[in-house]
């Protein structure tokens, strides 16, 4: 019933976010990113009874379907909207809390071969603009935006804008 649960709380959410949305149904059967979290809720429980290939099958069968990829043991928060998210990759390691916005374009990667955390930790209330790149094991703190094709390679603490390649904290510049 979780799966039934989390599914409302984020067509109620994409319905809120999106002046674009008509109906709740049209998010359900239309929008890509609803798809994919589905699909990685299923993925997702495969992964985690280390039911492997059929975890990385339907995760593959979902970024086919969406051109959302997100690795089957990426942990993500209650009401995520991945607005127009072609080309969106989230790593293995990567963990997304609530009510997060991710544009089209973001990758959440990692930055090495080591076999422990190395994707980003999103903290809640967090946008992330188009094409921006948050890579390796990297705390990113709760009502922080970044900016479209931001690269972000350092920790930053909650309510920051993040800009710019590196990406720099704004507020720190004021």
């Amino acid at each position: 019933m979780r799966l039934i649960k989390d599914i409302r709380y984020n067509i109620q959410r994409t319905c809120e976010y999106d002046p674009a949305v008509h109906s709740k149904w049209e998010v359900l059967f239309l929008y890509p990113h609803i798809k994919a979290l589905i699909m990685h809720h299923i993925s997702n429980f495969y992964w985690r009874h280390h039911l492997y290939f059929l975890a990385r099958l339907n995760s593959n069968l979902a970024r086919r379907w969406t051109g959302i990829e997100i690795h089957p043991g990426a942990k993500i928060g209650k009401g995520l909207v991945i607005d127009h998210g072609m080309g969106v990759v989230i790593g293995e390691t990567a963990e997304i809390g609530d009510n997060c916005v991710i544009y089209h374009g973001v990758t959440l990667g990692g930055t090495g071969k080591q076999k422990a955390k190395r994707h980003p930790t999103i903290g809640n209330h967090v946008f992330i603009g188009a094409g921006a790149k948050l890579l390796g094991n990297i705390q990113i703190g709760d009502h922080t935006k970044i900016g479209a094709n931001a690269v972000v390679l350092k920790d930053c603490p909650p309510n920051s804008t993040l800009v710019g390649i590196p990406a720099v904290n704004k507020a720190k510049q004021l």
